[in-house]
């Protein structure tokens, strides 16, 4: 896959994201798509990501600025930065009360592409940096 083709494949997972397109973004995922949770464990599937969609659904409403993305020459290799600005709206499970609180929070992605689809998601953020920002909301 090219650089192009990678970069194309990735403005479209974004687009999905931004829009709440959940079928359009597992579109962009392999079947045996693995997701580095943020300081958590892997998960395996584009069934189990379905799911992981359902909570972050039900606990955050987040949409994604100034994204910039970036593909090695041959287009295996990718990374996302982004800034999320987000509304905490249900609490997750070990982390502070939900009351509808907004960040905005640095974060970033890298990622795998195999076959024209995602075949690895490990994202990175700060979370001291959001919890400090829900919790002093």
């Amino acid at each position: 896959m090219s650089r192009a083709a990678t970069l194309a494949l990735l403005e479209t997972y974004y687009a999905a994201f931004n829009s709440g397109d959940w079928n359009g973004m597992l579109a962009c995922l392999a079947d045996d798509v693995a997701h580095d949770i943020n300081q958590g464990s892997r998960q395996l599937g584009k069934d189990t990501f379905a799911t992981f969609l359902g909570h972050m659904e039900r606990c955050y409403k987040e949409r994604l600025e100034d994204i910039v993305l970036m593909a090695s020459e041959d287009g295996s290799r990718a990374a996302a930065e982004f800034v999320v600005h987000g509304s905490y709206l249900a609490t997750d499970e070990g982390l502070p009360e939900a009351a509808g609180q907004t960040y905005v929070l640095p974060a970033g992605a890298f990622l795998a592409i195999e076959g024209g689809k995602i075949t690895r998601l490990t994202m990175y953020y700060n979370l001291a940096d959001w919890t400090a920002q829900v919790v002093g909301a």
